[in-house]
């Protein structure tokens, strides 16, 4: 029976959810390869077994580990003349509000490989026209700095394209083996650094990804599990086949956590819970998402690794607090929780694999919080080494083991409880109001202490909680975009020329994918940020000033008696999901637990705390509740 299968690779462990047609699923944990992640993959769809795979969807974290190693392609950057700066100019913000001494990391684009180009658009039009001379000119320069790849993004070129597309061809000409990257196809929309940095993020991704991708692609052939079709999964929370993975590399910055978020939100919906927040626990980090009526809330860029990437993503905050994180105490005797991480190898000392560091791991299993001692990969824990790890770090602190673990515990459930207020409070969410889908290998261990320390009273443990992102990854529909300036005023973006507009856009992507929807990127006149407000080609334009101001007024608490200005408009096509069976229903529902008490799961461990009870839900998974 054909399957549909999701991989996400993490920090320790690489997971693997399988989905026939009839929704049943299987799952697999195996240690992740560090070194090479398609080992890692390849080793968990081995342990599959037999049967067709109709489609494979990989959430990976090589484009985000390019950008925290800064080990991407040597980019040329091609910029208008008077500009060449934008990459180290920045916003103008200092890279730590009291440290005069703090620096940011180098673009990715460095000023030695950075092109002047002699040309002008400005929003009345063109001021000083590129000529072939000059544009040949400029590729020369190019060539001479031997680049693996080139970045182009000249003034307004999201308004008028023709400078890009002029000076690619040249640039084509003299090096026709190497890839040009143009920002009005990247991202047509204003703000030149963003712009810029999006556009020299794709470039710098790009060599690198697609090497990947076509090893995988290729070691999936000699193996024998070819898919029929296999695709990454995006930043946005859909998938793209590998070819076109290859060609957007700088939307794959977060792939795997979108994933999690994605089947966070298709529990929440059968559970008819309309707000929740979302937090995954694994072996390097805790990565915390938000659901809105439903469906995981979409952002239109973010900052990963110092890098601003203004391509549409699923919210996911990530902090340095994962089962393998490292503990340490600071100069001022304060414990620290990461960012350093044992990940898979060695791993956390009471795998027994080597590690002699204290990780967050230890900390629960020397307080027996963690039920099986037996874990995937052939790992069988050892409390005793736990309890050594710790009892150094005690000795340090003059504390008794016991109450440095729960330090330890204590410290990471603030960390990530401020990630948590962060997606929330700040969107104008009270935390109070939503239930905590709580998920990987360590996400159900800390659930209640994050719980409490929000004020939520509802907690959700989902069926398969430490392979949930490859749940996600296996469920989601595939998604393209498709994006166009704008840059009008409301009461002037005539229903004519938007129609017009919107029919074009549809026409861009294919029709196979049949659920269609708009946003367009709005704002009050003279702000400097935007909000997205959906609509359909019937909207009337008082409707969208309405829903604007009650967007506006619900994350900001006020409004505005100014013109209201559009920004952008999008497109977004997706197909159907999988739908997935989240485990056979029980006969009976199961008696109620109550805290303390530790609960062994297929793939991770639930503690249920003092004043805190868990029943098993009639579909798998476990709902808590504060007594």
């Amino acid at each position: 029976m054909s399957r549909w299968v999701g991989v996400d690779v993490g920090g320790t462990f690489t997971d693997l959810i399988a989905i026939d047609a009839d929704g049943r699923i299987e799952a697999r944990k195996v240690l992740s390869t560090p070194g090479n992640q398609s080992e890692g993959v390849l080793s968990a769809l081995g342990s599959l077994g037999g049967g067709a795979i109709e489609r494979f969807a990989h959430g990976t974290t090589v484009a985000t580990n390019m950008l925290l190693e800064r080990r991407g392609a040597r980019v040329a950057f091609c910029v208008t003349e008077g500009f060449t700066d934008v990459l180290y100019l920045r916003r103008q913000n200092r890279a730590s509000l009291y440290d005069l001494t703090a620096h940011h990391p180098h673009p990715l684009a460095v000023r030695e490989l950075t092109v002047p180009v002699p040309e002008r658009i400005e929003p009345q039009g063109v001021t000083q026209p590129l000529t072939a001379d000059a544009a040949r000119a400029v590729a020369q320069r190019v060539a001479a700095l031997q680049p693996d790849i080139i970045a182009v993004m000249l003034l307004h070129a999201y308004r008028d394209p023709s400078h890009e597309r002029l000076l690619a061809r040249e640039l084509r000409s003299f090096l026709p083996d190497v890839g040009v990257v143009l920002s009005s196809e990247v991202y047509p929309e204003e703000r030149e650094y963003e712009r810029g940095a999006t556009t020299a993020a794709e470039a710098y991704l790009r060599p690198g990804v697609a090497r990947y991708l076509a090893s995988l692609g290729n070691r999936l052939q000699e193996a024998g599990l070819a898919p029929r079709r296999v695709g990454v999964m995006t930043s946005s929370g859909g998938m793209r086949s590998i070819g076109e993975a290859a060609e957007r590399a700088s939307q794959l910055a977060l792939s795997g956590p979108a994933g999690g978020v994605v089947a966070s939100a298709a529990l929440a919906r059968g559970l008819g819970i309309d707000r929740a927040l979302t937090i995954d626990i694994g072996g390097t980090s805790a990565d915390v998402g938000l659901i809105v009526d439903g469906e995981p809330l979409v952002e239109p860029g973010g900052v990963v690794a110092d890098v601003p990437i203004a391509m549409p993503r699923v919210l996911v905050e990530t902090v340095s607090a994962g089962g393998g994180s490292i503990v340490t105490v600071d100069g001022g005797g304060a414990l620290r929780v990461g960012p350093r991480s044992a990940g898979a190898v060695p791993g956390p000392a009471s795998f027994g694999r080597g590690g002699t560091q204290p990780t967050l791991t230890d900390a629960h299993v020397m307080l027996h919080r963690i039920a099986d001692k037996r874990m995937s990969g052939g790992i069988t824990l050892d409390a005793a080494v736990a309890e050594r790890a710790i009892a150094l770090l005690a000795a340090t602190l003059a504390q008794s083991p016991r109450r440095v673990a729960q330090g330890i515990i204590a410290t990471a459930d603030a960390t990530m409880a401020r990630a948590l207020r962060r997606v929330s409070v700040e969107r104008g969410i009270d935390p109070r109001d939503c239930s905590l889908i709580a998920f990987g290998g360590a996400g159900p261990l800390h659930a209640c202490g994050l719980a409490d320390m929000l004020g939520m009273r509802h907690v959700v443990i989902p069926p398969h909680a430490g392979s949930f992102s490859a749940l996600g990854l296996a469920i989601t529909a595939e998604r393209r975009d498709a994006m166009r300036s704008v840059m009008l005023p409301l009461d002037a973006w005539h229903s004519e020329e938007r129609a017009a507009v919107m029919r074009s856009l549809a026409a861009s992507l294919p029709r196979a994918l049949r659920q269609r929807r708009w946003v367009s990127r709005m704002r009050y006149e003279g702000q400097g940020h935007e909000l997205d407000v959906a609509l359909t080609p019937a909207t009337r334009t008082a409707t969208i000033a309405g829903d604007f101001s009650r967007a506006h007024h619900a994350r900001y608490g006020f409004t505005l008696d100014r013109a209201i200005e559009v920004v952008s408009l999008r497109h977004i096509a997706q197909g159907r999901p999988r739908l997935a069976t989240l485990g056979s229903p029980r006969r009976a529902a199961g008696k109620r637990l109550v805290g303390p008490i530790a609960v062994a799961l297929p793939d991770a461990t639930l503690f249920v705390a003092k004043g805190w009870s868990a029943r098993p839900m009639p579909s798998h998974g476990w709902a808590l509740e504060r007594r």
